[in-house]
């Protein structure tokens, strides 16, 4: 087929995807409807400049768009964010937007879906089947920090300590602000540390696609959490067990209290009201304070 119907047609669904008119994805990226109508239909040339520029418009950075383009129909297309489940008033680490995350998110979900499709080609089973659940939630978390440290502020700690990323262009130089990052299947559960710190922490769940093996983001969570040696501590320590039928020993572990978990909560910046009922969740706060301005909880 030609390449200006492939790549057209993506850009329609990836728009449509979005709620955008042709003319405010027009607006935004300094072109006519007119000439947007017909790129998407292929009728109209078009430089990579011009794509590039619909690309990040679009929040799928060009050689993700082209890949996917070529790709429809064999499974590696992931599911993309939809904007409007984005709680915008939920604070960030400073210097992270919602546009670095929704960028970086899906593009994790895009790696993990062009994986499994190259699997499915060569008759393999998923990705996910080959690898233990917290090894491969744990992998999740991995590409997410990758793409953070490309599409966001934040880099990777050079010194493979806590935290996962720093901002080196925080105001306080001798201390870049920090964010520490897990991904889980276990929605709205809290956070889980094998240290416990203080400092910003993103929990980003996760559901897996039961035909394709792919993944989607429908909770991510950010709070300021207290450290396990702070007088006020966000985590307990649940410590290091032996798995009594394998004889394995689990590596040191800290879990959000109930405070801890409810100030996650009361942080959800993306939440999916399709896949989540979030209204049984426990809530407690220190000296009974009310829920803040930006919680889920907020009536």
């Amino acid at each position: 087929m030609d390449a200006k119907v492939v790549i057209g047609r993506l850009i329609r669904q990836l728009r449509e995807q979005q709620g955008l008119t042709q003319d405010q994805l027009a607006g935004q990226v300094d072109l006519t409807y007119q000439y947007l109508s017909g790129v998407e239909n292929g009728r109209e040339n078009f430089s990579i400049g011009v794509v590039e520029s619909i690309a990040n418009a679009l929040n799928c950075p060009l050689p993700q768009l082209v890949a996917r383009a070529f790709d429809q129909g064999t499974g590696a297309a992931p599911v993309i964010l939809n904007p409007a489940y984005f709680r915008r008033e939920v604070p960030l680490p400073p210097g992270m937007t919602v546009e670095h995350l929704e960028t970086s998110v899906n593009t994790t979900q895009n790696i993990v879906a062009t994986i499994n499709a190259n699997l499915a080609r060569g008759g393999a089973k998923p990705l996910m089947e080959y690898i233990q659940g917290n090894n491969f939630s744990g992998l999740v978390s991995n590409v997410l920090c990758d793409a953070l440290h490309d599409y966001s502020p934040y880099k990777h700690n050079s010194h493979q300590a806590y935290p996962d990323l720093i901002n080196p262009k925080s105001k306080e130089r001798s201390k870049p602000e920090g964010l520490e990052v897990k991904s889980t299947i276990q929605i709205g559960k809290g956070g889980e540390s094998h240290n416990g710190h203080s400092g910003w922490h993103l929990i980003a769940c996760f559901q897996i696609e039961p035909k394709t093996g792919s993944i989607r983001f429908i909770h991510l969570m950010f709070a300021v959490l207290n450290g396990h040696s702070h007088a006020e501590p966000d985590w307990t320590y649940v410590g290091s067990k032996v798995n009594a039928s394998t004889g394995s020993r689990r590596t040191e572990t800290y879990n959000t209290n109930l405070i801890g978990t409810t100030k996650l909560r009361d942080g959800s910046i993306y939440l999916d009201p399709s896949a989540i009922d979030y209204k049984g969740w426990r809530q407690q706060r220190r000296s009974n304070a009310p829920p803040p301005a930006f919680s889920i909880f907020k009536k």
